[in-house]
């Protein structure tokens, strides 16, 4: 029989639960390693929507920072119905509005502050007490104060929640910052180089710089888009989204987060009735955990967050785009700081130390592949996150996977079939009661279960109306698209009014393409953007991407069940023996690490470590020829490079000569060995390998991909971030290029799947318990042998966090 005798893939059912990471769950908020289970949701109601606002260092000169950030928050005020207590000492008024000397002067209802010039820690300490409840740091260089957790303990010692440093929140008015306005330093740069002109007030057209900002076009009536950006200059997205005449609930830049960051206004925004989607940009992510509980909180509610992914750029540094406040309010000092940059490769940055150093595991490629398994839908660009956005927010959920085309010509509609055709979206196979329909109201239309043709859109009656209906009746299409490549009036006028009056009849989403380069026809402008229930797309290329994307997220959300909920709260019987084996900065041998996989269950071939060559006779013996001998020590690799590795031998004289020569070249090499080891040979099935890192952000995190020979060419590599139930370890799989190798191929039986998933649970397992205490662990190669006959793991190696 295969395996040790103990711990193998045939345990009792009870037991391969619990190795497993199948538990019920329990009272506990906090799983087995000690990592919260639940998302804690700040009650954020009074830093979007205050009663009153005060402005530390409130200033009226131009040219200086700080009246950038007074004349925002005096707008921002204004439009959701604030009042505004200007702070400034020496100043009778800001603006035309009373300023008071200190912050002893504020009223008691002042529920937010925002820090715009000055000592901001010496600020957070003088408003404890005074009732404020929420403070914003606008300021990028935090005066010198560069350690976040110097900010995060100024802040709870005042008892006050802290946006920033490098932050401002922004009503649903704010969306279009003009050339002139801030990035999320509150500083605009023709402020700071002094030639602006002077300003009358602080709000409408007669503030300052280059335009007038009248405020954007206000969005059609229906679900909004909130947006969460790490800085204000990263929320212009925005401007083409009220273009669009999507409402903007709400709009946070978290700065650098010390206290608030993103994960908080993600899990907030989730719950809000009026929010039908997040937009967010991310960029690196220092607690993993958080910002999953609040992807599943999102998940959980339905409520969908798209996000652009962002990379640092290695050796990157910023030295503009942002300035400091000084205390004098004069001018600023440019702060450095790494720029995150757009990409959709990962960065090549090394790993951290406590993680392997292998492509698999690198930082963005685990932050992807995390908000991924939590529903989290990632886009390139912020012109895909605009569409991608505005569609998940307006578009009620699929009843049908087919997609439906409707356009000006046959040419037309045949062209997109083929582009979503490409990206994977079938065309909806129409009934026969729809063809019928479409026969009878457009004689042109051709005879065929899909509309790939038409001969224009009748102008002057109702019967391309009577044609949409039809088509967004049929059960077999869960979306319409009509692609309007030019506007020709009055037909593609008669298009626009029958596409929004059939769109807000029909439970089903309607998607226009505008093809016009100016866009301001009435039909665009007042008839598709006018309407909430029709989203309209500059481009074919965003048009398709959102439509994948819509389709994508349904799928996830139909079938998510959250993995916290049955994550395990309670230590295994392996945890104790698992750690008998480490030691902070030790590095495991094969045989110690094979130890590890013993205690959790996971299935080793029979094996003894040797350390003479009559040793090795008598274990060959004991084990079973056919025997393979390979060198053991903890900090070997390429054995098999160095001729450590032997297979097949097959009587007591080749174990005794082989086993002198393994010696003889350890020496050679200076390999300082710590035995050899005697195994049972086991062949047939397909290598692969099984990985365990620790992410310093997110946790544990299990890869998997070919082993062997195979998978130093198919480098290709899934990767989860625990936890994860047994349906996302079998898709995995299905990433894999080789995964066809394990359905049996010319021939062959297929392969023991259900055992390679769970190993990898278990090894889910092992991290989950041990967390940052194994920094790497690679079984490779894990034989996965025929249906039934289980996964055996012939090599393994495992490193142990630093010490210290």
């Amino acid at each position: 029989m295969l395996g040790s005798t103990y711990g193998t893939l045939t345990n009792d059912p009870r037991d391969r639960a619990a190795q497993a990471g199948r538990e019920r769950p329990g009272d506990a908020d906090v799983d087995v390693g000690g990592r919260p289970l639940a998302v804690a949701v700040p009650d954020l109601d009074r830093l979007f929507r205050p009663t009153a606002v005060a402005v530390l260092g409130a200033s009226d000169i131009e040219g200086r920072p700080a009246t950038t950030v007074t004349r925002w928050v005096m707008c921002w005020a204004e439009r959701v119905g604030a009042r505004v207590h200007p702070v400034r000492s020496g100043r009778g008024t800001v603006f035309g509005t009373a300023c008071a000397a200190s912050v002893a002067e504020l009223p008691g209802d002042v529920e937010v502050a925002v820090l715009a010039a000055g000592d901001p820690l010496r600020a957070l300490g003088e408003l404890a007490g005074t009732g404020v409840r929420f403070a914003v740091a606008a300021d990028p260089a935090g005066q010198g104060v560069a350690d976040p957790e110097r900010w995060a303990a100024a802040a709870a010692r005042a008892g006050i929640r802290l946006l920033g440093p490098g932050a401002g929140v922004f009503g649903p008015s704010d969306a279009t910052p003009s050339d002139t306005e801030t990035d999320a330093t509150g500083t605009s740069g023709t402020e700071t180089d002094g030639t602006a002109p002077s300003t009358t007030g602080p709000s409408g057209t007669e503030t300052h710089g280059t335009g007038a900002d009248t405020g954007p076009r206000q969005g059609a009536d229906g679900p909004a888009v909130a947006l969460v950006t790490r800085t204000r200059h990263q929320g212009r997205p925005l401007a083409a989204l009220a273009e669009l005449g999507v409402r903007i609930s709400h709009w946070a830049a978290t700065g650098d987060g010390a206290d608030l960051g993103a994960a908080d206004l993600l899990a907030y925004l989730a719950g809000r009735p009026e929010v039908g989607a997040v937009a967010c940009q991310l960029g690196e992510v220092t607690d993993g955990r958080a910002l999953l509980l609040a992807a599943d909180h999102a998940a959980r509610r339905g409520v969908p967050i798209v996000a652009v992914r962002t990379t640092r750029a290695p050796g990157a540094t910023h030295a503009g785009g942002g300035t400091g406040l000084p205390d004098d309010d004069g001018p600023a000092t440019a702060s450095a700081r790494p720029v995150p940059t757009t990409s959709t490769v990962p960065a090549t940055a090394a790993a951290p130390a406590t993680a392997p150093a292998t492509p698999a595991t690198g930082p963005d490629r685990v932050r992807d592949a995390a908000l991924r398994q939590f529903g989290v839908v990632p886009v390139d660009t912020p012109d895909q996150l605009r569409d991608t956005a505005t569609l998940l927010a307006r578009a009620r959920p699929p009843r049908a996977d087919g997609v439906a085309v409707y356009a000006l010509s046959g040419a037309e509609t045949a062209h997109f079939a083929g582009l979503l055709s490409a990206a994977g979206l079938p065309l909806a196979a129409l009934g026969e009661g729809t063809r019928e329909a479409l026969r009878a109201a457009l004689p042109g239309h051709p005879d065929a279960p899909e509309p790939v043709g038409g001969e224009g859109h009748p102008a002057g009656d109702r019967r391309g109306r009577r044609a949409l209906d039809a088509l967004l009746a049929d059960p077999a299409v869960g979306l319409l698209v009509c692609p309007v490549a030019a506007p020709v009036p009055p037909l593609t006028d008669r298009l626009a009014r029958d596409l929004v009056e059939a769109a807000e009849a029909s439970g089903t989403p309607v998607c226009v393409v505008w093809g016009s380069a100016a866009g301001t026809e009435a039909a665009y402008r007042r008839t598709l953007l006018g309407s909430s229930r029709v989203t309209t797309f500059r481009t074919a290329g965003g048009c398709v991407a959102a439509v994948a994307a819509y389709f994508a997220h349904h799928r996830f959300a139909a079938a998510y069940r959250s993995p916290f909920d049955e994550a395990p709260r309670t230590p295994s019987p392996a945890l104790r023996k698992a750690r008998a084996q480490l030691r902070p900065g030790r590095r495991l041998s094969e045989h110690g690490a094979k130890q590890l996989l013993r205690a959790y269950g996971i299935r080793v071939p029979r094996e003894q470590l040797v350390t003479s060559a009559a040793a090795a006779v008598r274990a060959a013996g004991q084990v079973g020829y056919p025997v393979a001998l390979k060198a053991s020590a903890p900090h070997l690799a390429h054995r098999t490079g160095l001729g450590l590795v032997r297979l097949g031998l097959t009587s007591a004289s080749q174990v005794r000569d082989t086993y002198r020569e393994l010696a003889d070249i350890a020496r050679y090499e200076h390999v300082d060995l710590d035995g050899v080891l005697v195994c049972q040979l086991v062949e047939g099935g397909v290598e692969m390998r099984v990985g365990l890192a620790h992410d310093p952000a997110f946790g544990p995190v299990v890869t998997v991909g070919l082993g062997g020979v195979l998978g130093e060419v198919l480098t290709d590599t899934a990767v989860r971030v625990a936890p994860f139930g047994a349906a996302e370890a079998r898709g995995m799989l299905d990433e894999l290029p080789g995964r066809a190798l394990l359905d049996g191929v010319r021939g062959g039986p297929p392969l023991d799947v259900d055992a390679l998933v769970e190993v990898v649970l278990r090894v889910q397992r092992m991290g989950l318990e041990l967390g940052g205490e194994v920094a790497e662990l690679v079984v490779d190669p894990l034989v996965v042998l025929e249906r039934g006959q289980g996964a055996v793991a012939l090599g393994a190696h495992a490193r142990c966090r630093p010490g210290g």
